[in-house]
């Protein structure tokens, strides 16, 4: 695997469970880590405390960045939320698309400057299956992560040719605490596999060292990605189940 030796590398939401993993697989490879989370992120050699849904809180982050060599801007942190979307109250909806969209773009936008100028650099967006395979009850972060991946891919066309990668990679489900108890309680009902985290962060560095453009992980995952594209309503069909498995999580209100 390619050294990243000197490297300055940013990861957003270094404390979770997968950012904290791929954080110490950057260190390893020799890269210098600086995690921006909430707390205090105990795999980085540098932490910057943050909250990427306050806006005045990620406007400072973004100048931040901006006046920082940054080699590495990795776009790991998340919010999911499961449930019907009318249950959703509209602060968590602003939430869940601030962390996962409207902060990396803006953070993004704060670094290209300096990779421009340099003709180096890489941005890494931590995507999601359920961005190119719309869930029913999984809308907002669903729809969020489409977002990342068409930001991801809109980009890449942007700064080609300047020495700029743009590593887009998305997961299927992952055993982190990123799941509550009722996503686990909706797996376990559908039979839906979850990753090892261990195993989804070594993938993540992998790509990040070699600068791949998109990874979708899981070969049953990308079939069915491909097949949405040209034929969703066979994937419709095929999700048929599990829509109706998680509705009897969510019963309809008696008038």
């Amino acid at each position: 695997m390619r050294r990243l030796d000197g490297q300055q590398a940013f990861v957003t939401g270094a404390a979770g469970g997968i950012g904290s993993l791929v954080a110490g697989g950057l260190a390893a490879l020799g890269a210098q880590v600086t995690g921006i989370d909430r707390v205090l992120c105990p795999s980085c050699h540098h932490t910057m405390v943050s909250d990427l849904c306050d806006d005045a809180a990620l406007a400072a982050l973004a100048a931040d960045l901006a006046a920082r060599r940054v080699d590495i801007l990795a776009n790991i942190a998340g919010m999911q939320y499961f449930g019907p979307l009318e249950s959703q109250p509209s602060a968590a909806i602003w939430r869940g698309y601030a962390v996962n969209l409207i902060a990396p773009a803006t953070l993004i936008g704060a670094v290209l400057p300096q990779m421009r100028r340099r003709g180096a650099g890489q941005v890494v967006n931590l995507g999601s299956v359920m961005g190119a395979i719309n869930f029913p009850f999984f809308a907002t972060y669903s729809s969020s992560k489409a977002g990342l991946r068409g930001l991801s891919e809109g980009l890449r066309r942007e700064v080609a040719g300047q020495g700029i990668a743009v590593t887009h990679i998305a997961p299927r489900a992952v055993r982190t605490a990123f799941n509550n108890a009722e996503v686990n309680r909706f797996m376990a009902l559908t039979g839906m596999a979850a990753d090892d985290p261990a195993v989804v962060a070594q993938r993540i560095v992998r790509a990040i060292a070699a600068r791949e453009k998109d990874v979708s992980i899981g070969v049953k995952e990308r079939l069915f990605i491909q097949l949405n594209a040209v034929m969703p309503r066979l994937i419709d069909a095929g999700l048929a189940g599990q829509t109706a498995k998680a509705r009897t999580m969510f019963p309809l209100p008696v008038e």
